[in-house]
């Protein structure tokens, strides 16, 4: 490191101060905010070049200088007493994760993909991100420069969905060209692949750069799930087709496909994709008990989404008050009552499992009622709770059972299950699901999901969706 002359420093500090559009007034404010101890007055002199301050107190002053760039420009330019000298600049992991949180501050959501790339050279890496598409059937190449050719690549039989299927990584080497496919998360939501290819430097078969991709796909992960709540650049890309304002009324309501707590992991997912019209999901974890619930009004009636955006909406404000099963259905059934009288039923189930013991109590408004999956025994069916749709009829008995270590909770429609193909075979929903549940469970509901497309050939009579849960134990 090397010192900056004072006088060189306040030079350049006071020409990058009368860039910034500040007042003086404003500068001390933000410079005494900082822990500054000198007035107004000598800060004035001391721009002028007619006082000298302290080491500190000139960075200070820097800093609040560089505030106000950063908010006008993204660019600092004003210069600190010392300056780090090229032998320090970060390398490696430190470069990357510098150059990733840097890059992705204030980039619309269609420039992470060229940050993350860029991040990723620090490793010695070519990047490409790949998205599932809303069918999850295929991952979408997000087209930059470097990546101007890349195709599609299906799920079900590429070496890249196979990381996708198992939320994992998977190392190749082609033609003497090593490649490392890597799931991109958000916690345990997957939202598509890395593909990473070695610079001459890197090698990746070395289990800590291994683990750096694995942390750089994390954290893109979750970079890319928060910029796609303020902008459409990346969801262009996973969608391949139009959707109606019901499909996108309630995909927008919709919580994250996959969770995870230490103790339980849900998954979800809804057909068809792009044409789903009166039916949703919607659950929420904590430290000690799960909440989930699904609503369908069919897709009959042009207010089936507005009557399933309600439900939604009552169940929600319910549960955040702090309500049980019984104060949740009573706020269902008078939103739904109020807004829509008996015109539009809304079938549905609401659950709660304990955490701590594995407790589960259920009710289930229509004719749908949740199963319970186990390594020792075969599904079992909890249709004690069972009453008419919400917002009419009377409140259920609800139904109670335990849950033992690995157990799979499965709620859905009568749109999945009820499923039949051409010639009126009815789809074998249960054995699907008990069939698949040895997957990472997203993959469980993506494959069931898929599974019942292929069966009716993505002609559903009804809304179909799909809530699992697996509690793994108490800790």
């Amino acid at each position: 490191m090397t010192s900056l002359p004072a006088e060189e420093q306040r030079r350049i500090v006071a020409a990058c101060f009368a860039r910034t559009g500040l007042t003086l007034k404003q500068l001390w404010l933000r410079y005494f905010a900082l822990g500054g101890d000198v007035g107004e007055l000598e800060l004035d002199a001391f721009l002028q070049g007619l006082t000298t301050l302290p080491r500190i107190q000139r960075d200070m002053v820097a800093h609040a200088v560089n505030e106000r760039l950063d908010e006008v420009t993204g660019t600092r330019r004003a210069p600190y007493s010392t300056v780090t000298g090229e032998d320090t600049v970060p390398r490696g992991p430190l470069a990357a994760l510098v150059g990733l949180l840097a890059g992705a501050r204030r980039a619309p959501p269609e420039r992470l993909p060229a940050v993350i790339a860029a991040a990723s050279r620090a490793l010695g890496l070519d990047v490409t991100v790949y998205l599932a598409d809303d069918n999850q059937r295929l991952l979408m190449p997000f087209l930059t420069e470097e990546a101007a050719e890349r195709v599609p690549l299906a799920i079900d039989i590429t070496t890249a969905g196979s990381a996708y299927q198992h939320s994992g990584s998977v190392l190749t080497e082609e033609q003497d060209e090593p490649r490392l496919w890597m799931t991109l998360l958000n916690g345990d939501e997957r939202l598509g692949v890395l593909e990473l290819v070695p610079g001459s430097e890197a090698d990746l078969r070395d289990p800590a750069l291994r683990d750096q991709c694995r942390w750089l796909a994390t954290l893109s992960g979750q970079l890319i799930a928060s910029a796609t709540r303020y902008g459409d650049g990346l969801d262009v890309v996973r969608r391949r087709h139009r959707r109606g304002p019901a499909a996108e009324l309630l995909w927008q309501n919709l919580p994250p496909l996959t969770a995870a707590t230490r103790t339980v992991v849900v998954a979800g997912g809804l057909e068809p994709a792009y044409d789903v019209r009166g039916a949703a999901f919607d659950y929420a974890l904590s430290e000690s008990t799960a909440w989930l619930a699904i609503f369908d009004a069919g897709r009959d009636t042009g207010s089936a989404s507005l009557a399933v955006s309600t439900a939604l909406a009552a169940y929600r404000s319910a549960r955040r008050e702090g309500l049980g099963l019984r104060g949740q259905e009573a706020a269902v059934d008078k939103a739904l009552s109020a807004r829509f009288g008996d015109a539009v039923p809304v079938r549905g189930t609401l659950a709660e499992l304990n955490l701590a013991d594995g407790g589960l109590r259920c009710l289930e408004a229509g004719r749908e009622p949740p199963l319970v999956l186990g390594g020792g025994h075969g599904p079992s069916i909890m249709d004690e709770g069972c009453r008419p749709p919400f917002g009419e009829g009377s409140p259920a008995r609800i139904a109670t059972t335990w849950l033992r270590p690995g157990d799979l909770l499965v709620l859905h429609t009568e749109g999945l299950s009820g499923a039949r193909a051409a010639g009126g075979e009815r789809f074998a929903f249960a054995d699907c699901v008990d069939q698949n549940r040895g997957q990472v469970l997203p993959e469980t509901a993506r494959r069931v999901l898929q599974a019942a497309k292929s069966h009716c050939g993505n002609t559903f009579s009804g809304d179909a969706v799909l809530l699992l849960a697996r509690w793994s134990g108490p800790l």
